[in-house]
């Protein structure tokens, strides 16, 4: 990291809105707040965009992850003026349990031609909010995507990837379906067709009840009388449920029949909504960690001031009321400003609550405490072939118990290939996920998934030293079992890491939420709108200026998709 004093200093010294942090929540609320007419400050410790959200070649990424695996030690400070005092600002430890092996000595030299997503798998639907919302701020000129090519999804019976039938030509273009079960699906998926239509209109007769709109959709596909295989693919392919749906003792979330509705038109209103995608989903060029940098951009076109490599080592209170006034940054000087939204990694100690002021003690509630809502396990692989035959990019699911009788989570595996430039030819990168409750559970998961997926080298040298990593993990990995039918991709790479998910907050002093477990980032999205409406209530999220778009930006309007 360059040394933070060799900056000169930041001027002027107060703004409307300080963020720390440049991942995507970030970025947007800095693009959005420059839009709306605030002078913005945006700063970063490290030396790239995107934080928890960005896309590092190998070795920076190895790097990162470790380096915010461990605890950062306090530096005590105090305010060069005596009306204000220091609370020192601390890095919470996000990951933990860091897993990586390589069995191949070659990557580290091609360190710097990888892209790697540290909050992977992510794709967008082609009709969802971060596109609608990409498309009205303009930080869609700043990208270039390509669709997926396919999703598969794993049959524990015959332990083979089937594509999911998710249109009609794909229902009819299926042969893993018999006939009957394509009449079943296509009429299932008229009815959903029919309801989708009627709402809002005067016509009740294609309606679903709003009595089985209530009730789980598992239910409601039971009472469909779609079997087995079918009912799979809708629940965990399709509508993405992310909990084992039959088993309601121990679903944390239970998918409601409405919400299901919701996610299946969601799924099939993304296709066809780009003459050149040919599925749903699109992937950015280049990896995710593009989209935060578009939205920087965007930012800095409105008159946000950037500042990387810069980190913040307190924040300033009012000694007498305990209000937030500012930070103070390493270099040693002072900024100010109305508004702070903190990179969700940040937190202030606990010894704050020992301080003399009750103001103070009652303010370590607002940004010391975060609501950690669990884990997820997520896991990077590379290989030197796909898992099936002219496949470039395509997703991989494996829904509950179809790995082993105790799964009670799906795993999702996004294979993307060197056509968007995020490894080297004839390369291709796996990202994998799923919920848990602890790095044991996570392990099991994602092992029993690279397991079904690849082909595992019995010996794994490691590139670096595991955190955590016990004895039972390590046993995890076995090699995979001969398939004479298909060969498996050879694992090169890999690297396994738990993530802390956290909630973000909306006080004077705000934060961020960090990726949850989503293969998409509606629901983000959405949280990082409450955040910009909450500080700024009086101001549109974007406002629509067409007219005066065009003259800054040729390509505002227009989503920037590279043919296949």
């Amino acid at each position: 990291m360059a040394d933070s004093f060799s900056y000169p200093p930041i001027d002027p010294t107060t703004f409307d809105l300080i963020i720390i942090g440049t991942g995507l929540p970030e970025s947007v609320i800095a693009a959005a707040s420059s839009t709306a007419g605030k002078s913005v400050l945006h700063l970063d410790p490290h030396p790239f965009y995107g934080s928890h959200f960005s896309s590092l070649p190998l070795h920076d990424f190895t790097s990162f992850l470790h380096s915010q695996s461990q605890p950062n030690p306090i530096q005590s400070c105090q305010s060069d003026c005596s009306d204000y005092s220091a609370v020192d600002l601390t890095v919470r430890r996000m990951y933990s349990d860091v897993e990586i092996t390589s069995h191949s000595s070659e990557l580290l030299e091609l360190s710097r031609k990888f892209n790697l997503d540290l909050a992977g798998p992510r794709v967008l639907f082609c009709a969802d909010s971060a596109v609608d919302l990409m498309l009205k701020s303009g930080a869609s000129q700043y990208t270039e995507f390509k669709n997926v090519d396919a999703s598969l999804v794993y049959d524990d019976g015959s332990g083979k990837l089937w594509n999911v039938p998710d249109s009609r030509s794909a229902i009819f273009k299926d042969r893993s379906l018999k006939y009957s079960e394509k009449n079943q699906l296509m009429s299932f998926f008229k009815l959903v067709q029919g309801h989708l239509e009627s709402v809002g209109s005067d016509t009740d007769a294609k309606k679903i009840s709003d009595e089985d709109l209530e009730k789980p959709f598992a239910e409601f596909l039971n009472k469909m009388r779609l079997p087995v295989k079918l009912k799979s693919i809708i629940l965990y392919a399709i509508a993405m449920a992310d909990y084992d749906q039959d088993n309601a003792e121990i679903c944390q979330d239970i998918l409601k029949t409405k919400d299901g509705i919701d996610r299946l038109a969601l799924y099939h209103s993304s296709i066809g909504r780009f003459p050149n995608a040919l599925g749903a989903l699109i992937y950015p060029i280049y990896g995710q960690g593009e989209l935060p940098q578009a939205f920087c951009r965007r930012a800095a076109v409105k008159g946000c001031l950037y500042v990387l490599r810069m980190p913040v080592i307190a924040l300033l209170m009012d000694k007498c009321s305990g209000n937030y006034k500012g930070i103070k940054l390493s270099s040693g000087q002072e900024i100010f400003s109305h508004q702070l939204v903190l990179d969700p990694s940040f937190t202030v100690p606990s010894s704050l609550a020992d301080s003399p002021s009750n103001i103070l003690r009652e303010s370590s509630f607002i940004f010391g405490q975060r609501d950690v809502k669990g884990k997820v396990a997520r896991g990077i692989c590379i290989t030197n072939s796909s898992v099936k035959p002219d496949v470039s990019s395509c997703l991989v699911f494996y829904p509950p118990r179809s790995l082993y009788p105790e799964q009670v989570t799906s795993v999702r595996v996004l294979q993307i290939g060197s056509n968007l430039a995020v490894c080297p030819s004839g390369m291709f990168v796996f990202y994998l996920s799923a919920l848990c409750e602890d790095a044991v559970q996570g392990k099991k998961l994602l092992h029993a998934a690279i397991n079904a997926l690849f082909s595992v080298p019995i010996s794994a040298s490691p590139e670096d030293s595991s955190t955590n990593q016990s004895d039972e993990d390590t046993k995890e990995v076995k090699p995979a079992e001969e398939d004479t039918e298909e060969v498996k991709p050879a694992l090169l790479w890999a690297a396994l890491y738990m993530q802390e998910l956290t909630m973000g907050s909306l006080e004077s002093v705000s934060s961020t939420p960090m990726p949850d477990a989503n293969l998409n980032y509606n629901d983000l999205l959405q949280e990082t709108m409450k955040l910009f409406q909450k500080m700024y209530p009086n101001e549109e999220f974007f406002p629509v200026t067409a007219s005066s778009e065009k003259h800054e930006d040729d390509d505002g309007g227009e989503l920037d998709l590279e043919s296949v």
